[in-house]
């Protein structure tokens, strides 16, 4: 076997590999004899067929299978032996297998189109200090935490009649349509509020539903309703009222501290406010870090050149599609595809030059970091809520319906170990600011 690499410039080249029969003939020959042993052929005993008709029934399709694996083992070694940082995959020249002539040749030339990134360098010294914010909290952000923790901690108290702030629970009808749901107060314009505040339960309310709600979502979601459904629902109707919950009053005592905290965790609102308090800042730490990452791979990406083989990438992303998407859109979406590709060819170049390297136990702790969330959990729990929480994550990367948890779990940890070793090593300028101005910066 000769395989030959032909550049017509930086980024696209043609990769040429010449068989000649020894480099097939022994796999063919081996290939056939099982096929012989293990055929089921009418007028010969099992293992007796000669191989004359072995090969004139199934030499053709071995030999295509076995170039094919050939082929592919081949390239593949060649590329990364090269160390060719190639776009997409080798498409084969289709005019080259179209000629050949698979009953009489013996020695065989394969074309295949090779798209190849320009050479570039991550050096972190040319990048540009990057900005990390140092989040301040102050009184407001507490009293809102608070008051959201009150809210979400207090006992619902089911009412008699209804008052401003309340969940109306009850039925709809009209006609012959009926539908059971509730109506949040918060969802009724002011100047219609004096229609439910005061009803009783039990009672039965009549309205002109086009005018009572602050918009169609808020009337969509009461009614059950979608799309033109919601629109269509007009007019006089009456809703019977069957039962009324509010949130109750919580004090900040002993009974909240220990809801939120943990039992014990503090012992007075002071201490307990300098908990919320850190506990905020924590949670702003991880979304200032979260921002300095995507700053750190935008400073990259607008100061690493890559120069890509673009014609060949578009022909590529037509035919691995299969039809899915045509030029024009893929045209339309190009320089996000640039800007993926290059981010990918920029964050394999820092893995191999700082030997990232992702171990199993990383991938499970990821996976059980995941399960935690769902759980509404913050960091490890008791031994027994471990032993469940290890075994939903291994069950969900062996999940054999779902064969790419595994990988987006790698990949995810993958990442995360390039951006520690970005953020490490591009320049930081830290920057003190309050909550409100990180949210404006967050969201630009």
């Amino acid at each position: 076997m000769n395989i030959t690499l032909e550049k017509s410039s930086n980024v696209n080249a043609k990769l040429i590999v010449a068989l000649v029969e020894e480099d097939y003939k022994s796999q063919v020959e081996k290939t056939l004899k099982d096929y012989r042993k293990r055929a089921n052929i009418k007028g010969f005993r099992p293992g007796t067929v000669p191989m004359t008709v072995v090969q004139k029934m199934f030499g053709k399709s071995v030999l295509l299978d076995e170039i094919n694996n050939l082929l592919g083992s081949s390239v593949q070694e060649y590329i990364k032996e090269s160390k060719l940082n190639i776009v997409g995959d080798p498409m084969p020249v289709v005019e080259d297998q179209e000629s050949i002539d698979w009953n009489t040749q013996k020695e065989f030339t394969f074309t295949y189109e090779l798209g190849l990134a320009g050479d570039f360098t991550v050096d972190f010294d040319a990048i540009p200090a990057i900005t990390s914010y140092e989040i301040q909290a102050t009184e407001k952000e507490v009293e809102e935490t608070i008051d959201n923790l009150k809210k979400q901690f207090t006992e619902q108290i089911h009412a008699e009649s209804v008052e401003d702030g309340d969940m109306i629970f009850g039925t709809f009808s009209q006609g012959e349509w009926s539908e059971k749901s509730a109506i949040p107060t918060k969802s009724i314009k002011d100047e219609a509020k004096a229609t439910f505040v005061g009803a009783a339960k039990g009672a039965t309310l009549t309205f002109d539903i086009d005018n009572v709600f602050v918009d169609e979502k808020s009337k969509g979601l009461a009614t059950n309703k979608k799309g033109d459904d919601v629109a269509a629902l007009t007019g006089e109707v009456s809703f019977a009222i069957e039962d009324i919950t509010r949130q109750g009053a919580t004090e900040l005592n002993q009974e909240l501290f220990d809801k939120v905290l943990g039992a014990g965790k503090v012992s007075s609102e002071e201490e307990f406010r300098k908990e919320i308090l850190s506990i905020i800042e924590s949670n702003y730490v991880r979304e200032s870090e979260y921002l300095l990452r995507i700053d750190a791979e935008k400073a990259l990406l607008e100061n690493i050149s890559i120069e890509l083989p673009e014609e060949f990438l578009k022909e590529w992303l037509v035919k691995v599609n299969e039809g899915k998407f045509t030029m024009e859109q893929i045209e339309a979406d190009f320089e996000a595809v640039k800007r993926d590709v290059r981010w990918n060819f920029i964050k394999n170049e820092i893995a191999d030059k700082f030997e990232v390297k992702v171990d199993y136990p990383e991938v499970i702790e990821k996976t059980k970091d995941m399960v935690r969330g769902q759980f509404g959990m913050y960091g490890p729990g008791d031994a027994q809520m471990e032993e469940m929480i290890e075994r939903i994550a291994n069950g969900y990367l062996t999940d054999k319906s779902k064969k790419d948890n595994f990988m987006n779990m790698f990949n995810q940890v993958y990442a995360d170990k390039v951006a520690a070793v970005i953020v490490e090593k591009v320049k930081v300028e830290k920057k003190a600011i309050d909550v409100e101005e990180f949210k404006t910066i967050a969201g630009a």
